[in-house]
């Protein structure tokens, strides 16, 4: 996959992502893993995607770390994608790409929905600071700044007040 991020960005986390799984066929590989897909011919099958195409990004996302290339087969040799821990901690974003889609639904045009395993029940996932519960969703209440690593131009970018949003006054 050729890289695309810009020189400018090459330090901030958001393009970093973006270079490792935002391209489409890598977001549905990942979907699928997680739903347990692990065989090259499964993942094929469901996205009916090429040889080739299914080849490049299974090799991008193994020498990414995000997925592991297991033998499961010795005569002949056949292996299986599976994900690792670095992979596996990307569900929280699939998760909540999936949230923000739906949230633009109505309940009866969602095809696929995030319930809770024990109880069926349907759960509306949300992104939450850990210490305190507060969501992240107010642009007004959390703001990005550079940290202890930025480099002049991230420095200038997230500098106090450079691009904060503030509440209006009132």
């Amino acid at each position: 996959m050729p890289v695309r991020t810009r020189q400018e960005d090459r330090e901030c986390p958001l393009s970093a992502t973006i270079e490792h799984i935002g391209e489409w066929w890598t977001l549905l590989l990942l979907h699928d893993a997680f739903d347990g897909y692990t065989r090259f011919d499964q993942f094929q099958e469901n996205l009916r995607i090429s040889s080739s195409m299914l080849t490049s990004r299974l090799k991008s996302l193994v020498s990414d770390g995000i997925l592991e290339r297991r033998p499961y087969q010795t005569n002949p040799v056949r292996h299986e994608y599976v994900l690792t821990e670095l992979g596996l901690s990307l569900r929280p974003v699939i998760v909540a790409m999936a949230a923000w889609a739906n949230a633009r639904l109505a309940p009866e045009e969602r095809s696929m929905i995030l319930v809770d395993a024990a109880t069926g029940q349907e759960v509306e996932p949300v992104v939450i600071d850990a210490k305190t519960g507060r969501r992240l969703d107010d642009s007004r209440a959390y703001v990005f700044t550079a940290g202890p690593a930025a480099g002049p131009a991230m420095r200038a970018r997230y500098s106090p007040g450079a691009n904060w949003i503030t509440a209006p006054a009132g």
